[in-house]
């Protein structure tokens, strides 16, 4: 396992985050427990999860992921607990969560709720990376790829954000913050108010980026860059498009099948270049798992790959998966079915 330090902090995380998003829907307790054990003892130290998890979430379900956790914290100690890096986002508006909390928003009162309830639910004192896990405002994201009209009733308040994280700093609650489904114009203006007013400045930035969504490399790869800011990279699989399983049909079992709502991997453009991509693995004995997730790990720009799992064989293969090193020859075959299709599923 390798290991980097996020951006703009002393917080060291493995380059391979585990994501927790089906704990407490598709995975029991003892499932997430199961597969925490099995990740921290590859070598993963970097845990990902959210306030609004678990994913196909309800009132009666919402925060039981964060709840898996924390017991499982509870379990291993505060010692082992110190060699950890948790990371936990607080939802944003317009997304009809609103059984989360009411208003959905980034006031003073609404960060401090999600704050201190993730802190219960994780059975922790500090939060080492708390992210907006998409915007107040509207904008492309979740299978949008453009913007035509900007969203005329939101207010500007960076600053106003970020100096509630800063009084969250000081109190010891949280140690960095990041943003999630983010676009360049709201990455640049947090780093510009965080250096025009002394605050917290964003250490990582999560969205999207696979075979299938290589959208981040437009804009914001070279921001992230040059400003110090790493890409946290989910979805790397394609909610399970690039394992290849759903080319032959969408079994009731699989994840695809229970949230028929996450249709932006399910569109005949992407169907077309998960083949495509599959065919170019096969040719190269691998498979098409490991070569999405080795193409992911690869760029340079990604400071932790966040994969998922609902069973320990699937954790196991995608951890084995980033022992895969792409030939420069793999790499420009990739290109060229890019260039024929696109980001088929932004």
């Amino acid at each position: 396992m390798k290991y980097t330090n996020l951006s703009n902090s002393d917080l060291k995380v493995s380059n391979i985050c585990l994501g927790t998003m089906t704990f407490g829907n598709q995975n029991s307790e003892a499932e997430a427990h199961q597969q925490l054990d099995y990740a921290i003892a590859r070598g993963i130290n970097f845990i990902d999860t959210a306030e609004m998890y678990p994913i196909g979430g309800n009132a009666q379900i919402v925060g039981s992921t964060e709840r898996h956790i924390g017991s499982w914290l509870h379990k291993i100690g505060s010692s082992e607990r110190q060699k950890l890096v948790i990371a936990t986002k607080i939802a944003g508006p317009h997304r009809g969560m609103e059984y989360i909390r009411q208003p959905l928003d980034f006031s003073k009162k609404s960060i401090h709720d999600a704050v201190d309830l993730s802190l219960k639910n994780l059975q922790t004192d500090v939060i080492d990376l708390f992210q907006m896990h998409w915007p107040e405002r509207v904008m492309n994201m979740f299978g949008q790829r453009g913007l035509t009209k900007i969203d005329t009733h939101w207010q500007d308040n960076f600053a106003e954000v970020l100096s509630i994280y800063d009084g969250l700093v000081k109190d010891g609650k949280i140690k960095s913050i990041g943003v999630s489904n983010e676009n360049p114009y709201g990455v640049m203006r947090f780093l510009q108010e965080s250096e025009k007013n002394n605050l917290p400045r964003i250490a990582t930035i999560q969205n999207p980026y696979s075979l299938l969504n290589r959208l981040f490399e437009v804009g914001l790869s070279e921001i992230c860059m040059r400003e110090n800011v790493g890409l946290l990279a989910y979805s790397p699989l394609g909610f399970g498009t690039l394992s290849g399983k759903y080319l032959n049909g969408i079994n009731p079992e699989y994840r695809m099948a229970k949230f028929p709502q996450f249709v932006r991997y399910t569109g005949e453009n992407a169907v077309k270049a998960t083949r495509l991509y599959n065919d170019l693995a096969e040719a190269n004995n691998l498979t098409i798992a490991q070569m999405a997730l080795a193409f992911v790990h690869q760029q340079s720009f990604v400071t932790s790959t966040i994969i998922g799992a609902t069973s320990l064989e699937q954790l196991k293969a995608n951890i084995d998966a980033f022992e895969v090193v792409l030939s420069p020859e793999v790499l420009a075959e990739i290109n060229k079915i890019q260039e024929l299709i696109p980001n088929p599923a932004p």
